[in-house]
């Protein structure tokens, strides 16, 4: 009998943890309240600033500064006329530009976004930041850190619950952590949601950019650039958490309808 019991306990659990992507409507497996999230996202982030030198160049982190204001807005304004203000009560925004030679920014849950300064040159302006912060900040609002941490408890700890993962496996929860705002391609079930997580942030990130007052037409100038600055050196598509730079173009056109009818000079 508890063998029977057992999976459909699971299952319950599972149905009961689910929840809907806002704009797109996907459902979505979070197991990790929000408010552990924001928690963990605060410490992770305070000591990300520790460590990392925040940049002194005053004009550009005004730039980053001004551009992710606007895209907050626009999520708060988008949430608001969807009745959904709720999901961004613990949100307490803030945008840093950092100094590092990687092409890279991120959002981690409650508002905290980094921008590397490596970037800059590929975003070559207030639109192209546009482009890349709507996306990050699209991850954040569409809880892609929620999903995959509840995915990586699963299949790398056998569903212990958050709670026991800090207590008793508190390094490899931080390595975890760090896998899913970071770098850390995996392979197997996991890589097809990664890079479904990665086309939803593009077209949400879309519709942010819009609202934001940023012309979408330029996120396929964006993307052009950086497939041009990787030189043709990522992996193929199949093995990779993204999609390939062609597949992205070719989907971002396709959504850019939709965002013009967001868009307002």
């Amino acid at each position: 009998m508890s063998g029977r019991i057992a999976p459909i306990l699971c299952l319950a659990f599972a149905l009961a943890a689910c929840s809907t992507v806002p704009i797109t409507g996907r459902s979505q497996l979070n197991l990790i309240p929000g408010s552990s999230m924001i928690s963990m996202s605060l410490q992770q982030y305070d000591q990300f600033l520790k460590e990392h030198k925040v940049s002194t160049n005053m004009e550009q982190t005004r730039v980053v500064k001004r551009v992710g204001a606007r895209v907050q807005d626009a999520v708060e304004r988008y949430f608001a006329a969807s009745g959904l203000s709720g999901h961004l009560a613990n949100y307490k925004w803030e945008f840093n530009l950092v100094e590092d030679k990687q092409v890279n920014a991120w959002c981690m849950p409650g508002g905290k976004v980094v921008v590397y300064t490596g970037i800059l040159p590929v975003a070559q302006g207030e639109a192209g930041l546009a482009v890349v912060m709507g996306h990050e900040i699209a991850h954040a609002i569409a809880e892609h850190g929620n999903e995959r941490m509840s995915q990586g408890l699963i299949t790398q700890m056998g569903g212990v619950a958050l709670s026991t993962a800090l207590a008793t496996k508190s390094a490899a929860t931080q390595q975890l952590w760090m896998s899913v705002y970071g770098v850390g391609a995996q392979y197997g079930a996991i890589l097809p949601y990664s890079r479904l997580q990665e086309s939803e942030a593009d077209h949400l990130g879309l519709i942010f950019m819009a609202m934001a007052g940023y012309d979408p037409h330029e996120a396929v100038v964006f993307w052009q650039r950086m497939a041009a600055q990787k030189g043709g050196q990522a992996p193929p598509e199949f093995l990779s958490t993204h999609p390939s730079d062609a597949t992205r173009i070719t989907e971002i056109e396709r959504l850019i309808p939709e965002a013009m009818s967001y868009y307002r000079k």
